[in-house]
């Protein structure tokens, strides 16, 4: 009801001077996010771990947009990235970051939600969601800042949920394995979320005004996606029938589409940033206006703890932001495989 007002598509301008990046974009919101951008002259780079399925698609899209009456085919590529290996993000950082062109804005789209699945570990050691929807978008963006940094007023988007309300983070405890804490995909699921949103809550005092980078941190609302396919078959058909009240795809993406595009967002940034009391970055609903994170995602002491055991499981040195402004190297301790 609250975004019964948005248009569906998107509508966008032009967009042929953007550069996108959009992570697991072949399913779900980032399938119709990078395909929407696309079609409005973006260059879009479809950053996913099954290269096969993403040439497919980008082979359907150039057919429809022919068949369309268009005069031009879309510019839009696939990289391969797989966010459960901190290998693969440091490999896709570095060949993106040799081409030397700037990049406007890179959407960290992919995620995944086991509902029901039992706890599981990455190669790197890490629990699934915690990899996937924190650790692994959190060097990734941190690692392409040099190209954000050439484009004029980029943007990170980093697609959350309205779950990180109920996440609770414990920064020593991040993959939940102290017993403290009983595992639940719920609990990894919003407990990833929030943890995102402190983190980028760092990120936004650290990044000097001058950079031009923008941010942003947002709920897509509840939508369809295969994030159900774990569940028994019955609770899968309830999910699928509620239409009404569950967003398709085409319908989440607008506020990623939103994000990435509204000329109003550095504005909107700028004002938080140079106001002292903001200790959040920029949050957009899924009606696409700007709103307020979590309570727990402003508690600075335990956000400025998450930044700091973030940086430590990713390889990362402290000064990190600090080097990377300057157009200084950083080593990561991954990508050496």
């Amino acid at each position: 009801i609250m975004a019964s007002h948005l248009q569906t598509p998107f509508h966008l301008p032009p967009l042929n001077h953007l550069t996108c990046i959009v992570t697991g974009s072949t399913s779900g919101i980032g399938s119709e996010t990078a395909r929407q951008l696309a079609e409005a002259g973006a260059h879009v780079v479809m950053a996913v771990r099954n290269i096969k399925a993403a040439h497919e698609l980008i082979q359907q899209w150039q057919t429809k947009w022919y068949a369309s009456g268009e005069g031009f085919p879309l510019n839009i590529q696939a990289m391969e990235l797989d966010l459960l290996s901190l290998d693969s993000v440091v490999r896709f950082s570095n060949a993106w970051n040799a081409r030397l062109t700037p990049l406007h804005v890179l959407i960290n789209n992919a995620g995944i939600f086991a509902m029901g699945g039992a706890q599981k570990f990455s190669e790197d050691g890490y629990e699934h969601h915690m990899q996937v929807n924190h650790l692994a978008p959190a060097l990734l963006s941190l690692l392409l800042l040099p190209s954000l940094i050439r484009a004029s007023r980029s943007r990170i988007i980093n697609v959350n949920s309205d779950m990180h309300y109920v996440g609770f983070v414990d920064p020593n405890d991040m993959n939940v394995v102290s017993g403290k804490r009983k595992f639940s995909s719920l609990r990894g699921y919003s407990s990833s979320k929030l943890t995102q949103v402190m983190f980028n809550n760092v990120l936004f005092k650290k990044l000097p005004l001058e950079t031009g980078i923008s941010v942003v941190c947002l709920s897509p609302g509840a939508v369809q996606t295969n994030v159900t396919r774990d569940l028994p078959r019955v609770i899968q058909d309830l999910y699928s029938a509620l239409p009404y009240f569950i967003f398709s795809p085409q319908e989440g993406c607008r506020s990623s589409i939103f994000s990435a595009t509204d000329p109003q967002i550095p504005q909107h940034y700028q004002k938080l940033k140079t106001n002292e009391k903001s200790v959040s970055t920029l949050f957009i609903s899924q009606n696409c206006k700007p709103t307020n994170c979590s309570e727990e995602a402003h508690n600075v002491e335990i956000a400025n703890r998450v930044w700091e055991k973030t940086l430590e499981l990713i390889g990362l040195p402290s000064d990190t932001v600090e080097r990377l402004v300057e157009g200084e190297e950083v080593h990561c301790r991954y990508g050496t495989h």
